[in-house]
């Protein structure tokens, strides 16, 4: 028997956009139901909850902030991923504060999606599927909260690890800065600080031996990414 796929609920009332995505996560792998308005998505998730829901925010009828404290007053624990094409931090904090598990602005990049879906998948496979990371040598351990490269343990401080999880957890696509700050520092602190670059020197001068190639890379004016190999 092969095994199931993943269901991921697209909630976009934007025939274009709806498509797209719907095509990406098809590509992608993910068995994918379309909800077209706020309304029928909640009964979609409250009737066949789906391993995670990719959801628009501005819909007719019922928007996207209401379907979430809807499911979460529920007690519906599924992952959701809102798009939203507000770019103000008290838009993301109010989404967030909704019940959302995370956010991607539009316009958004194919891969960043997949991405992000794929995280948010981690939330729902088995335990024993989500407590390592492999991304090359590397390994991050998060039940643990220990990381190793080439067999050879790191010492990271709390903000190392997680910094280096989060680059991870998305690997091979580039985050930018306000994201990082965002997911590691919370959303009240000054991005223009120099604390993210200097944490990601600690990093690399803690996970490169001699000999090994720097696996962090410098998008000039965007962010960083972890390479795959």
């Amino acid at each position: 028997m092969s095994p199931t796929k993943p269901r991921v609920l697209v909630v976009e009332d934007d025939p274009t956009v709806r498509n797209a995505v719907v095509r990406v996560l098809e590509l992608e792998g993910y068995e994918v139901p379309v909800a077209k308005d706020g309304r029928s998505a909640i009964d979609m998730i409250l009737e066949h909850t789906p391993d995670a829901v990719v959801m628009d925010v501005t819909m007719p009828f019922v928007d996207g902030m209401t379907v979430c404290r809807e499911v979460r007053h529920r007690r519906n624990r599924v992952p959701i991923l809102l798009l939203t094409a507000r770019v103000e931090v008290s838009d993301r904090v109010e989404g967030l504060d909704a019940g959302a598990d995370d956010y991607l602005t539009k316009p958004f990049a194919i891969k960043e999606l997949s991405a992000r879906v794929r995280a948010l998948l981690r939330r729902t496979t088995p335990p024993d599927d989500q407590t390592r990371i492999v991304v090359g040598s590397l390994v991050i351990d998060r039940e643990t909260r220990t990381a190793t490269r080439a067999d050879r343990r790191i010492e990271l401080t709390k903000t190392e690890f997680n910094l280096l999880e989060l680059l991870a957890e998305q690997s091979g696509i580039v985050l930018s800065r306000d994201y990082l700050y965002e997911h590691i520092w919370g959303f009240d602190f000054e991005t223009n600080s120099k604390s993210l670059d200097v944490y990601i020197g600690y990093l690399r001068r803690k996970i490169n031996a001699p000999g090994e190639t720097d696996p962090i890379r410098t998008v000039r004016g965007v962010g960083y990414c972890l390479e795959t190999s």
